[in-house]
């Protein structure tokens, strides 16, 4: 079963639910993936949470039924609001009218479309990418955990990382890392230059993740403070930004991520293992980085 099809069964099990309960993680299991991940691949995608898209489809079919005359109670309940006021302060954020007026003829209403993946042609932007084998590494940092719900991330994280700079616990952590070992990273920017990196796991159905600050952990003894990740043997998708200036990092590390899930997996024949991904930071010289997104994969066609 291809990409596309697991996709639109998804699609399937969302739009027979809109009137009851939609349990991401069954969703997810149509698409083959994790609920988070299945959440993460539709936004990129759709440029819209898939909680919203749901949102929107069950007061589009509200509409549809008020029109034909369903009493605004029954309908409230119907798309899984326990109340006629907060399925009402919906309705008319959406619609500019109240269920009430909706039921009259003549007034116009939005209505958006059922979802449904298709092949789309593009490739005129170059994407490289690297499929490596790497052995176990470990990584020790500081966590905290975020919520991917509406992008609250986006903001958040970012603000972590000032946080840490400021306190100085980026330069405590790079005064006990090791140098990046050449078996791990490559080796391939020929700077030893030591820079804190990222690691994202321990997603969960309710939309959170744990994001460290990270480096590679050193041969001494770590203080308790800090959290250690032994990252196992995969294999893993990396995908390089162009060469930079560090204003630009945050803009071209985050159009990576989008054209991964958007561009790359649909078609690739790899799956996103069970395990953490990294931004992995490298400073090349003349004020120049480049970031790599590291994805464990599994090979789908195998």
């Amino acid at each position: 079963m291809d990409w596309l099809q697991r996709m639109n069964q998804a699609m399937d099990y969302i739009e027979d639910n809109l009137s009851g309960e939609i349990d991401y993680e069954a969703a997810a299991r149509k698409a083959c993936c994790s609920s988070y991940h299945f959440q993460r691949l539709f936004a990129f995608i759709t440029d819209t949470p898939l909680s919203e898209y749901i949102r929107r489809r069950r007061l589009t079919l509200a509409a549809f039924d008020l029109q034909n005359n369903s009493k605004v109670i029954d309908v409230a309940l119907k798309y899984g609001y326990n109340s006629p006021n907060s399925f009402a302060r919906a309705f008319e954020i959406m619609h500019g009218i109240t269920p009430s007026m909706a039921r009259r003829k003549g007034v116009t209403l939005k209505a958006y479309s059922r979802l449904s993946f298709h092949i789309s042609i593009k490739g005129d932007v170059v994407m490289n990418y690297r499929v490596e084998e790497k052995k176990p590494f470990r990584m020790f940092g500081v966590e905290k955990t975020f919520s991917v719900i509406n992008g609250q991330c986006y903001k958040d994280i970012p603000e972590f990382w000032l946080d840490a700079m400021k306190d100085k616990t980026l330069e405590r952590i790079l005064n006990l890392a090791s140098n990046k070992p050449s078996t791990i990273t490559g080796d391939i920017y020929g700077n030893e230059d030591k820079m804190i990196n990222a690691a994202m796991y321990g997603h969960k159905s309710d939309g959170t993740l744990k994001y460290m600050l990270c480096a590679y952990t050193p041969d001494q003894e770590i203080p308790k403070e800090y959290v250690q990740l032994e990252v196992p043997a995969l294999t893993w998708a990396i995908f390089p930004t162009e060469k930079h200036q560090m204003h630009q990092t945050t803009e071209l590390t985050q159009d990576i991520w989008k054209r991964i899930y958007a561009e790359w997996f649909p078609s690739s024949g790899y799956e996103h293992a069970d395990a953490p991904e990294f931004e992995m930071y490298y400073n090349v010289g003349n004020d120049q980085y480049i970031v790599e997104v590291w994805i464990p994969v599994i090979n789908n066609k195998n």
